[in-house]
């Protein structure tokens, strides 16, 4: 919208101590490691592509002016590359909120290790951010924190764990380990002063469990904590239970083919999926998520909708062929 810092989702992102989750989230988020933490590039033994598209708050209408629902596109990718004791991976996302919009790419390795019944994977990755502002109004003209139309870019860093197993996997990682400052021409005339956006540092814990309830059906319990990380900016009044998110999520899958789930986002929302597996060995899989927004309804609209699109390639076999042994000549 053309401009009201009113709302407090924008004064979380124009002024100087972002208080708030500033990264979009997805309710798919279990089939969605590649997003939460670098780790988990190739730790699957099989590359993968994630497409997301989410509307937050759907068909949310500003109270004047132009804007409306959050709005966020993303696209993931992992590999598994033998050679390199571990595997890669990428994601981009772009996420519209209003007239503040950020395009994030991201480039990961991860290094595995056998570990128990599955593999253990740290991962690191390389950030890059570009963050526009567009026009706001602003109560006080004079106000140097507001922006005039401008744009910025980063680059930052992250590191994270990723245990994955055939019934449990958990990660832990964080990113934007920079802190990185962004600087725009203030909406001010009589003021020096930069407007400026903190990218503040998150983390990520999620963990999941797979359980056989029949030969046919897997049972999948997820938990999911997001968490923004105290530091420089605020450090006392940051790092608070209000300020980080908690969801759950349980999902039972059909033959690898068929899958449904509810879950809840902790004060927000309740939410529920579905979706179907297509193609050689289920390989081609879609998704629809939807939240119902239950608790703050104030400045929000009553839902969100998300469609996943997910394409697992084939694991990779020998590059060549074992040798055959015979008894004559194993001696």
């Amino acid at each position: 919208m053309k401009g009201t810092l009113l709302s407090t989702l924008l004064l979380t992102t124009v002024a100087g101590t972002a208080l708030a989750q500033q990264q979009p989230q997805f309710t798919h988020y279990g089939f969605n490691g590649m997003y939460l933490n670098p780790a988990y590039a190739g730790i699957k033994g099989q590359g993968e592509i994630t497409a997301i598209g989410r509307y937050q708050y759907f068909n949310y209408k500003a109270s004047f002016d132009d804007g409306g629902e959050p709005k966020t596109y993303m696209i993931t990718g992992s590999l598994p590359v033998r050679v390199l004791g571990g595997g890669i991976g990428f994601h981009l996302y772009r996420d519209e909120i209003a007239q503040f919009e950020m395009t994030n790419a991201q480039i990961s390795y991860s290094k595995h290790f056998e570990l128990g019944e599955g593999k253990l994977g740290i991962g690191v990755q390389g950030i890059y951010n570009y963050l526009s502002k567009g026009v706001y109004r602003a109560i006080d003209p004079d106000d140097a924190t507001v922006p005039r139309d401008g744009s910025d870019s980063k680059i930052d860093a992250g590191v994270g764990v990723w245990y994955e197993s055939p019934t449990f996997y958990a990660g832990l990682s964080m990113n934007n380990l920079l802190r990185s400052e962004y600087n725009f021409t203030s909406e001010s005339t009589s003021s020096s002063n930069m407007a400026k956006y903190i990218g503040e540092n998150h983390s990520y814990f999620t963990a999941g469990y797979n359980i056989e309830a029949s030969s046919s059906v897997v049972v999948t319990p997820s938990v999911l904590v997001k968490m923004v990380m105290p530091g420089k900016f605020g450090d006392d009044g940051k790092f608070t239970f209000k300020n980080n998110s908690y969801e759950a999520n349980v999902r039972a899958t059909f033959n690898d083919k068929f899958w449904g789930g509810l879950g809840y986002r902790y004060d927000e929302s309740f939410t529920g999926m579905a979706g179907l597996a297509l193609a050689k060995d289920n390989a081609l899989r879609l998704g629809y998520a939807f939240d119902f927004v239950a608790f703050n309804q104030d400045a929000r609209a009553l839902s969100s909708h998300e469609i996943m699109l997910s394409y697992r390639l084939p694991k990779p076999g020998m590059a060549t062929k074992p040798a055959i042994r015979t008894p004559r000549y194993s001696f």
